[in-house]
């Protein structure tokens, strides 16, 4: 028997603890970011340069109207011009910041934040270049790279001419400590080799042009009491600070195509609610305890934890591939204000843990310079290298909840006028002071003018409602509606089509404002000789589930169609004379079986574009059958509670299930005469017919006055011209007789 912590157990118990202890102890070292030296309070080379930024015209083609502004700047011995554009989808509407009482109550609140001072941009010549600022305390703020030079930039203090210091910041391989991390050369190169096994695509030598797909990591942040006593116990001040490291740590996660939301924040105002003296210790207290309730104040895809301690060698430690995963999403990292770059990077490399990166191997790690951000030691970078791309896509394929975009309402937009978006309490909003001049309908105050209608709208014209009858959205297919403007309005009455199931052309039925045709489809990918596929293409294609045939995609497979539903994977084609200039992301194939060439594309998660390839909802798949979500389903199954019937047969029935009738019969039923359309659409104009009659009628009233002129014309040269011809007869002389 042996005796541990003061109780006696079994040999067995205490080998089998041990072993479990040495495992712990093991996947910490695997799956731990190794130490950092601790260079932070001296990275910046030099005495700073004084700038002052000078607003300029911007010279590209189309981008003042995209919202771009440029400034002009003169550092590194050469003049730099500077294209920056407000960043979108940064911060959570409503951003949560948590904070606790001297009794240690939590309390919410809900602070103004500004949103629309937040930039991201380049340096103009320098296409690798990146600029990451914001002027929401007093002049600009934040990092700028070109010609692979890293520079800080902030406010000169007590400046009254917008002078600003820029810093040139150092990455000079002797400037830097080279304490290595805990994590081995050996288990680096385990890591790598296993990954490689894999994803061979992590050889690749460059980074350029690599298969990026559009992801969102939603981000939450702790802020330790000894930060918040480092910010002068003001918590404006830890506010500041995180918005300026998370601002920066966006920036540097865009060249993965991923966009960075800031979900919220808590501070430990009081005291620090886990033990911070270890780091290792740190991180997993700090990992359980935010399961208590943090997750769910402040649900994220990744949390951290900013602290203000001095760890020997290490800035900060992360959990390896954890994104998503609970409860170990996340990191810790001690950071310093005086050096937003550093912070913003070091909390980049960590959440590059978090999102299946390991250590770059310079001998196979490329990024366009000689380190990029998960290089072992601390650098001045600002770009991501191959093997960090081939791990992040290796994971974030895996991980559905990169996938998820945000809600927009969720997203902070700063409601005010002159934005030129309509919103709440206004009746118009003309933007700027350049453009409210120039237009007549809507004033400064974002209110209409005197004695107009309307200023914008599909059914305002010249300031005023368009005239009852008029036409607002024409008819886009054989499967839409049209819709008139009410002469009281300025929006035309919403789009409106007609009810699933309706017949279409060549045999299919309308569906989502679709007349969904098999051949239509492929000629539309292929070319106008493109047709259906044979059936067996279909069969032998989306029974495979991969990319190029399927019935859908999970978070992590392909999902295999049956064969009573293969007809409702991805479209097939045949006679394909033409091969297509294709977005980005997108791969076609053939494949021969027997005596059929099939043709068709490929999908997968993560692409932005829409997917073509898919067989659209409503086609046909049997005789009685169409496709509903990759499934061949009774055509009866598609809800339908209008008929012709109930129309009186002298109508269609909408996508409302309300009765569109025929130009000479009036809603809802089609019973009565009328001018037709439905209760839906808008009043349509008078029959064509009638208009004709109206026109013939006023025809004669119209020729009146020029007809009656001529008239008295001829009447007054007939009576002149006659005795005037007599009398000319009567007075010729007489001959001479002879």
């Amino acid at each position: 028997m042996a005796k541990y912590d003061g109780s006696v157990i079994g040999v067995g118990e205490f080998l089998m603890y041990m072993k479990v202890t040495l495992l712990l102890l093991w996947l910490k070292a695997f799956l731990f970011l190794p130490g950092w030296p601790q260079v932070g309070h001296s990275q910046r080379l030099g005495p700073p340069e004084v700038v002052i930024p000078l607003r300029v015209t911007p010279t590209g083609r189309g981008m003042k109207l995209q919202g771009w502004i440029s400034y002009k700047l003169y550092f590194g011995g050469q003049r730099h011009v500077v294209h920056i554009k407000v960043k979108k989808n940064f911060l959570s509407k409503n951003l949560p910041v948590f904070t606790y009482t001297d009794k240690g109550v939590l309390l919410e609140d809900q602070p103004f934040v500004q949103d629309d001072c937040y930039y991201r941009g380049y340096v103009e010549g320098d296409p690798e270049s990146l600029v990451s600022l914001n002027n929401c305390f007093g002049g600009f703020q934040g990092m700028l790279q070109t010609n692979d030079i890293v520079y800080e930039i902030e406010p000169k203090r007590f400046s009254t001419a917008f002078e600003h210091l820029i810093y040139k910041l150092d990455n000079e391989e002797t400037k830097l400590s080279y304490i290595r991390c805990g994590l081995t050369d050996e288990e680096i190169a385990g890591q790598l080799k296993f990954q490689e096994s894999i994803n061979p695509t992590l050889m690749q030598s460059a980074y350029t042009g690599w298969w990026t797909h559009k992801y969102f990591l939603e981000v939450g942040v702790v802020v330790d009491h000894s930060q918040y006593l480092y910010h002068e116990s003001n918590d404006t001040l830890v506010q500041k600070a995180v918005f300026l490291v998370l601002n920066g740590v966006s920036d540097l996660m865009k060249a993965l195509d991923l966009e960075v939301l800031f979900k919220g924040m808590e501070i430990w105002t009081k005291e620090s609610l886990v033990e911070v003296e270890n780091i290792g210790s740190a991180l997993d207290n700090f990992c359980k305890w935010k399961q208590k309730g943090f997750q769910k104040r402040v649900p994220h895809d990744v949390a951290h934890i900013f602290v203000k301690k001095n760890y020997g060698i290490t800035l900060g430690l992360a959990y390896v591939g954890t994104v998503c995963s609970l409860p170990y999403n996340c990191g810790i990292e001690t950071l310093s204000a005086d050096n937003t770059f550093l912070s913003s990077y070091v909390v980049t490399h960590e959440m590059g843990h978090n999102l299946g990166m390991a250590h770059d191997d310079p001998k196979i790690c490329k990024c366009g310079t000689a380190k990029c951000i998960l290089f072992p030691y601390v650098a001045s970078t600002t770009k991501f290298s191959n093997c960090s791309f081939g791990y992040y896509w290796n994971l974030g394929k895996r991980r559905q909840c990169l996938f998820t975009s945000p809600d927009p309402q969720a997203l902070l937009r700063e409601t005010r006028c002159g934005n030129s978006v309509l919103e709440e309490g206004e009746e118009c909003d003309c933007g700027s002071l350049q453009m409210c001049m120039s237009d007549p309908c809507c004033q400064l105050n974002c209110t209409l003018t005197v004695g107009v209608n309307c200023a914008f709208g599909l059914c305002c014209l010249n300031c005023l409602f368009r005239p009852s009858g008029t036409i607002c959205r024409k008819v886009e297919n054989e499967c839409d509606l049209p819709e008139w403007c009410n002469g009281t309005s300025y929006q035309c009455p919403e789009d409106v089509y007609m009810q699933d199931g309706t017949s279409c052309t060549g045999g299919g039925y309308c569906y989502e404002k679709r007349c969904n045709d098999r051949n239509e489809q492929c000629r539309e990918i292929f070319g106008k000789e493109a047709k259906n596929a044979n059936v067996s293409c279909y069969r032998a294609m989306n029974t495979r589930g991969d990319r190029f045939g399927n019935c859908g995609i999970t978070a992590s497979s392909y999902i295999k169609c049956s064969m009573s539903d293969s007809l409702c994977g991805r479209i097939q084609c045949e006679n394909v004379k033409e091969i297509p200039l294709m977005k980005d992301h997108t791969t076609l194939h053939w494949t021969k079986f027997n005596n059929d060439t099939c043709w068709g594309t490929d999908y997968h998660l993560g692409i932005r574009t829409p997917d073509i390839g898919d067989v659209k909802d409503g086609t046909k798949c049997g005789p009685t059958d169409v496709c509903i979500r990759r499934r061949c389903v009774s055509f009866s199954t598609v809800p339908r509670s209008c008929s012709p019937q109930l129309c009186s047969l002298r109508g269609v029935c909408n996508n409302r299930q309300h009765c569109h009738c025929n130009s000479e019969w009036d809603p809802p039923n089609c019973q009565k005469k009328g001018r037709g359309g439905s209760v839906d659409s808008g009043p349509p104009p008078a029959p064509e017919t009638e208009e004709k009659v109206e026109k013939r009628s006023l025809l004669p009233y119209l020729l009146i006055p020029i007809l009656f002129p001529l008239l008295c014309l001829l009447l007054f040269l007939l009576l002149f011209m006659i005795p005037k011809k007599q009398d000319d007869k009567a007075e010729e002389p007489v001959p001479p007789k002879n």
